[in-house]
């Protein structure tokens, strides 16, 4: 038994140890699955933009230039292909190309694509702007939340300072300035040839490697020095989304955050009325966690998050406390509440859709509804286990009570007391109360004929 004792916590060491390193494995595996390509010195890494111009796409194109300019490549080439998106972003974007520690390359491609609204911004900013044929540039005109044109004072201050801003980055790359102020001001566009003659653009290349060979040569100009482009024979680095930007691009859909929230939320409050359930709980932090990942990379709304939350303290209350229903139709009207200011404010392609919002807050009302109603059914019936199921059952006597003795009821004995007279031994009487664990019975009356 010594023995034992003094072996157990070397085996407990020993778990202990497996189980850190399995944790370091994963731990490596998910840095590896989060990092970048590497390449060799003198390399062109590849970027591939495809997509809303969102806070994932700022993120993921600042960590590709950080790792090109690490590893002394001698461009990056950013392939873009984009319908525009948040302003904030766009800025973000811009910035980093702009400090010209490394040739950027905005490549308009594949064919077929476009760089609109923000994404003319980032074209304009990069050292050199290139499209592919059949693509196109411009439509940059800012709008409201709902895709429409801003009205009054405040649709002229975000005017006037997206024209500023088109025009500073024009003026500082050398491109078209009169024609970046008509592209936020009449939200014009061009093709790919109308670019480069406008001298929006500086090139027009069919692929990668079509860039690659009509840039060889070139000369950039960076903030601290002047570079000449030897992209011609270049070794290629493409440095796509790693595994976590792919999930935050895939999750940062205002609708996913919304659904995460909502569903996330019901199935912890199942958990918390049925503790038993382990699956719903495990489910709800999950999808909540994932939610405010999403919420991470998103413009929201607070009083929108508050409000979704009140939704389901609601519905919970409306379980636990007899309103009438008022309960419930507030969290209906909380969750359409929180659902439609949680990206107010947002262009439309970053707001959570008004039908899911109603579909949800729909659904989630019958869900509590039926919860509410079945648990009030419950309660108005009869308990079908427990001592109280024996009141008004018959049981026989199995000893003269005068007024104490014994009965016996549902295949047991149980001591009793008889409330008026006495009961003979093998006479039926009726279970009228419980009291500890002694029967109150009353002599069953024989029916007259």
């Amino acid at each position: 038994m010594r023995d034992r004792l003094l072996v157990m916590p070397w085996r407990r060491r020993l778990v202990f140890v497996r189980r850190l390193l399995l944790l370091l494995v994963a731990l490596a595996v998910l840095a590896v699955a989060c990092g970048g390509p590497g390449g060799p010195e003198g390399a062109v890494h590849v970027l591939k933009a495809d997509g809303d111009v969102n806070p994932v796409m700022a993120r993921y194109i600042d960590r590709g230039i950080d790792q090109a300019e690490d590893a002394n490549a001698v461009a990056v080439v950013i392939e873009l292909d984009t319908p525009g998106g948040l302003m904030t972003s766009m800025e973000d974007i811009v910035k980093r190309i702009e400090k010209d520690r490394i040739p950027v390359i905005v490549h308009v491609s594949p064919r077929g694509a476009k760089a609109a609204s923000a994404g003319t911004f980032i074209t304009m900013a990069a050292n050199i702007a290139a499209m592919a044929p059949s693509t196109r540039i411009g439509a940059a005109s800012p709008v409201g939340a709902g895709g429409e044109d801003i009205e009054g004072t405040m649709g002229k201050k975000v005017t006037e300072d997206a024209v500023a801003y088109a025009k500073s980055i024009a003026n500082y790359r050398g491109r078209n300035a009169e024609w970046a102020e008509q592209a936020v001001r009449e939200a014009v566009s061009a093709t790919e040839t109308e670019a480069v003659d406008l001298d929006v653009v500086d090139l027009i290349a069919d692929d990668l490697f079509s860039l690659l060979e009509a840039i060889d040569g070139w000369e950039v100009q960076l903030v601290d020095r002047t570079v000449t482009l030897a992209t011609k024979d270049a070794p290629i680095v493409h440095n796509n989304m790693n595994f976590a930007e792919r999930i935050l691009d895939i999750i940062s859909d205002p609708n996913i955050a919304f659904l995460l929230l909502s569903l996330g939320s019901i199935a912890l409050f199942f958990a918390i009325i049925n503790p038993d359930q382990i699956f719903p709980g495990v489910f709800g932090v999950i999808a909540l966690i994932m939610a405010f990942f999403s919420l991470s990379v998103l413009p929201f709304n607070w009083a929108g998050l508050i409000l979704i939350f009140l939704a389901f303290a609601l519905f919970a209350a409306e379980i636990f406390v007899t309103s009438g229903g008022i309960l419930g139709i507030g969290g209906v009207v909380a969750l359409v509440l929180g659902g439609l200011l949680l990206t107010w404010g947002n262009p439309p392609e970053f707001q959570v859709s008004k039908w899911l919002v109603i579909s949800m807050a729909g659904a989630a009302g019958a869900f509590f509804l039926f919860v509410v109603t079945s648990i009030i059914r419950i309660r108005r019936q009869p308990a079908v286990t427990g001592l109280t199921t024996l009141i008004g059952r018959r049981a026989v006597a199995r000893s003269p009570l005068d007024p104490d003795g014994m009965v016996f009821v549902d295949g047991e004995y149980w001591s009793a007391t008889v409330e008026e007279g006495s009961v003979e031994e093998g006479e039926e009487v009726v279970v009228t109360a419980i009291e500890g664990l002694k029967l109150m019975v009353r002599k069953q009356e024989r029916s007259r004929r």
